[in-house]
């Protein structure tokens, strides 16, 4: 997303340097690149064979034995799911496909880089596609790879401007926002088209437990099986997609071979310093591939079908080209609810059509329960300005409305460990819907607007009482009254608006707020104004 962007740092000239490109940028359609980055590119496509491979040969044996069923395990942990990409990167032998929305060069960062790099040294074919929301410059660390003969990068749908003029690419964004508000939320992790890692997770030390300021609460899945497949073919229309740019069709060209060398004498001085880390010393021992394969840490062997966007997913909307929508096959999901419906976002902007949805089941007598982030808990509060306007309708329709604390007061519970223990606040960013107990979403598609007809997603839908049911009882453990609080509404006397309150829990004891837990009056009011504004489409 656009949340992204670098902040400005340049004056006036960039000011005077951008109006001279705005004509050209002008040009920029809905999901027209501009001409010097639309060229022609090499197509390619995921491993056709994986079973030569000794990941496919190990996997296959175990689908064949469940007839065709996919199997998946959920990884609430952060530190599982950094330990189960790096060994799929050390042990892959023909291909790895990366796509993600972030890929951020901080510890755990750099350390999936260098095993992508020796991947590749050691001959396997390395896909990397990245969204350009963050800068893909001179100084990035991704950018060298480009160079080396096994590794393709690309970027999707790129800014024109490069280099370490914040306010250019600001200036960019405003002129060509038509084009460059579409971004590449998806996140994928594919060995040898044989075992993938999808599901909310970017790559960054908040996504895996690394990071002393926050934690992000999420959900990853790893997959085995024939669902891995449709993840690559999903993985190829992308990288094929016109609006994935090469990296040295991008203006600042392929990189020098030099480059590559000076990344990789880096990455090589990171790894060495990072052995010695609380990290790694800290990380389970053990080969969590292995254990997958070897049913140690068993795989839920289940039916699932592939919910994702087309790239050029723009276009779709505006009915310029057939293609595929996430959101109308989460949508029929979640309308077969019966009993109860479970909603989990970071960011909660309903649509239109997300509103219609719970108004629908709740006239059916559906529960509908949902967990965000409080303003105190959220790391994007412009998007909580978007979401507080919503609070009042969806409790007067009777949907279960609860926030997510940033310090959560009992993050060890008898439904598993919520928190690591580590310094951070704690921030919600699993993307799940559950119906039922028996079926469940798990993916990168956040309950917003901006996810429903901006960004695209992918995730599965998996047809699992116990997946559905382990993943519930996380929910339940997120949604007790020390970690979270429930919203509830108080009636105003006359023609007033009713006011929202909180229920919590404060040292065991029950507590009930009049305002945004956890944040001063400047910040509410801050946040207030701003909900004013026509800002949701945009969030």
């Amino acid at each position: 997303m656009t949340r992204a962007l670098q902040a400005p740092r340049a004056g006036s000239r960039c000011l005077i340097a951008a109006c001279a490109f705005a004509a050209a940028l002008m040009s920029a359609g809905c999901a027209t690149l501009p001409p010097v980055l639309d060229v022609p590119k090499t197509q390619s496509s995921a491993l056709a064979n994986p079973e030569t491979t000794t990941l496919g040969k190990r996997f296959s044996a175990r689908a064949r034995e469940h007839k065709g069923l996919s199997g998946f395990r959920v990884l609430p942990d952060g530190v599982e799911g950094f330990a189960l990409r790096l060994r799929i990167a050390q042990q892959a032998q023909r291909t790895l496909d990366v796509q993600y929305f972030v890929l951020q060069q901080d510890d755990t960062g750099q350390l999936l880089l260098e095993a992508l790099l020796a991947a590749a040294d050691r001959g396997v074919r390395v896909r990397i596609l990245l969204d350009d929301a963050e800068a893909f410059d001179a100084g990035s660390r991704i950018r060298p790879l480009a160079a080396h003969s096994n590794i393709d990068v690309r970027i999707y749908n790129p800014f024109l401007l490069r280099g370490q003029l914040g306010f250019m690419r600001w200036a960019e964004y405003v002129v060509g926002s038509r084009r460059l508000n579409y971004r590449m939320h998806n996140k994928l992790f594919v060995g040898d088209n044989a075992v993938a890692v999808t599901g909310g997770r970017n790559i960054g030390d908040s996504y895996f437990q690394a990071s002393t300021t926050i934690e992000f609460g999420d959900f990853d899945l790893a997959v085995a099986g024939p669902m891995v497949r449709q993840l690559s073919q999903s993985f190829d229309r992308y990288w094929n997609d016109r609006l994935a740019v090469p990296a040295e069709a991008m203006p600042l060209g392929r990189p020098p071979e030099r480059d590559l060398e000076g990344c990789r004498e880096a990455l090589a001085e990171h790894k060495r310093r990072m052995a010695d880390s609380d990290y790694l010393r800290e990380m389970p021992r053990g080969d969590p591939l292995a254990d997958l394969q070897s049913g140690k840490a068993p795989l839920v062997w289940a039916s699932a079908v592939l919910a994702d966007d087309s790239p050029d997913k723009a276009q779709v909307i505006d009915g310029a080209s057939p293609g595929r929508l996430m959101w109308q096959t989460v949508a029929a999901a979640a309308k077969g609810a019966k009993r109860e419906l479970i909603i989990v976002s970071p960011y909660l902007v309903p649509a239109p059509a997300e509103m219609a949805l719970i108004g629908g089941l709740r006239d059916q007598g559906v529960r509908v329960r949902i967990l965000t982030n409080s303003l105190a808990s959220t790391d994007m509060p412009i998007v909580h300005a978007g979401y507080i306007r919503y609070r009042i309708p969806l409790l007067e329709g009777g949907s279960e409305l609860y926030e997510v604390r940033p310090l959560l007061g009992q993050p060890h519970t008898s439904h598993g460990v919520i928190k690591s223990g580590g310094s951070g606040r704690f921030a919600l960013h699993a993307k799940v819907l559950i119906v039922d107990r028996q079926r469940v979403f798990i993916g990168s598609m956040n309950f917003d607007q901006r996810s429903m007809d901006m960004n695209t997603e992918i995730g599965l839908i998996i047809d699992s009482p116990q997946l559905a049911g382990q993943i519930a009882e996380r929910f339940e453990a997120i949604a007790q009254p020390a970690n979270s609080y429930r919203l509830v509404l108080e009636a105003a006397g006359g023609n007033s608006w009713p006011s929202v309150h909180w229920v919590g829990s404060e040292g065991g004891y029950p507590a009930r707020l009049d305002s945004e837990p956890g944040v001063d009056l400047p910040r509410r009011a801050l946040i207030e104004s701003l909900s004013l504004l026509p800002l949701e489409s945009l969030l």
